[in-house]
């Protein structure tokens, strides 16, 4: 998550606390927050320019269509010299920022248990706090902090769908979190994820983050921080790793988002397409990992919610993102702008790192959903937002499972 600035109505409710310095990543309304986003969004390209550029794959190779190379080597990028180390060149005319030229081929063994280890930092940065006019919308009072709780170990067996994110910015690799969730062309055969915008796209100010990665059940058996150092990589990364051939979020979070302030916070949430990295068995992730949720693009409203479970890798201080938490509470409503859609906003003290990570609640059938994922929160961790899933939510899920509605 990465901080965002706080609201008049954030601002009356700590007016007579302490401020507290910023530290990296955290969740609570009394200080700067913290969002993160990623993706491209559904009205950002035609079906028809999406369809020419998407990378088909098959077997864990990802191969780039022609017109895409030619787009590419507009941008003077050689995809032979790109897996060979090009990807390191964050120069901003290289830093691909439209959604049909998404491209994120497979470099077999990057994501080894040592880098994958060594991956903490969470996208995003702290701020100061700023003002936020206009905000109009309705918030209801700061939620007393949750203390996340751990997982059980294994997290495949104790939480199939959740896994963590790896990807590579101009700073350095970064984490998040992440959901399988079900997909309406393949039912029972799903290879899609879910996480926040941030996670897979730098929003206004940048591009494409690459070298995107899911690894689901990351740390399966809850190893101690020090006995990482020592794990294999199927220990670390049990069901393997899974390389995005294709991502989509909301063209509001390219043309808004923010690292900072909150901007595009409404709008952040995006879907990845995955391949695995060495080919697998044929098998899906979805029969890989034995489970996909499904997604409410109508949850109830926050009153009719008598509890929502947030899960996610938290990178941040006092966490390490080695290990899986969760939070439940009942959600409250949350508005950054009048003009934007309400979030949802839980008690949580999770950190930066799970960011993307699934909400779930009773969906409209009474069975567990995801109605939304970690997008923003405080730099002292004691609460989380997340996006309310609507139209434009269900037009980029719809967006990626067509696209591979024929592979």
């Amino acid at each position: 998550m990465r901080p965002i600035r706080p609201t008049r109505a954030a601002r009356r409710e700590r007016s007579a606390r302490p401020r507290t310095s910023p530290v990296l990543a955290g969740v609570s309304i009394a200080a700067a927050l913290v969002l993160t986003a990623t993706g491209c969004g559904a009205g950002d390209d035609s079906d028809a320019d999406a369809a020419a550029a998407s990378p088909s794959s098959s077997a864990g190779v990802i191969t780039i269509p022609d017109d895409l190379k030619d787009r590419l080597k507009d941008h003077g990028i050689d995809m032979d010299k790109w897996r060979g180390g090009e990807w390191k060149n964050w120069d901003k005319d290289k830093w691909l920022r439209e959604a049909r030229d998404y491209v994120n081929p497979i470099i077999e063994d990057l994501w080894d248990p040592d880098r994958m280890r060594e991956a903490e930092k969470p996208p995003e940065n702290p701020v100061n706090e700023q003002d936020i006019s206009g905000d109009e919308g309705v918030t209801d009072p700061e939620p007393k902090a949750v203390t996340a709780q751990a997982v059980t170990a294994t997290y495949a067996r104790n939480a199939p769908e959740s896994g963590k994110l790896f990807f590579d910015g101009p700073d350095g690799s970064m984490v998040c979190s992440a959901t399988v969730v079900q997909d309406p062309a393949h039912p029972g055969k799903s290879n899609m994820v879910w996480t926040a915008g941030h996670c897979v796209h730098a929003g206004k100010s940048g591009g494409w983050y690459r070298n995107l990665a899911f690894v689901p059940a990351y740390n399966d058996n809850a190893l101690a921080t020090a006995d990482l150092d020592k794990a294999s990589k199927e220990q670390i990364a049990p069901e393997g790793v899974w390389w995005a051939d294709w991502a989509q979020t909301s063209a509001q979070w390219i043309a808004e988002g923010a690292a900072t302030g909150g901007q595009g916070a409404p709008y952040d949430f995006a879907v990845i397409h995955v391949t695995p990295e060495k080919g697998g068995t044929g098998k899906s992730l979805e029969e890989t990992v034995g489970s996909a949720l499904p997604v409410d693009f109508n949850a109830p409203a926050t009153a009719n919610i008598t509890s929502l479970t947030a899960t996610g890798y938290p990178a941040a201080a006092p966490y390490d993102g080695q290990k899986l938490f969760r939070c439940e509470d009942r959600p409250g409503r949350f508005s950054l702008n009048a003009d934007d859609p309400t979030m949802y906003r839980i008690g949580c003290t999770m950190t930066g790192g799970a960011s993307g990570g699934g909400w779930v609640a009773a969906g409209q059938d009474g069975k567990p959903a995801l109605i939304s994922n970690t997008s923003i929160g405080p730099v002292t961790a004691g609460w989380l937002a997340g996006p309310r899933l609507g139209d434009v939510a269900k037009g980029v899920y719809d967006g990626v499972s067509k696209k591979f509605a024929n592979q």
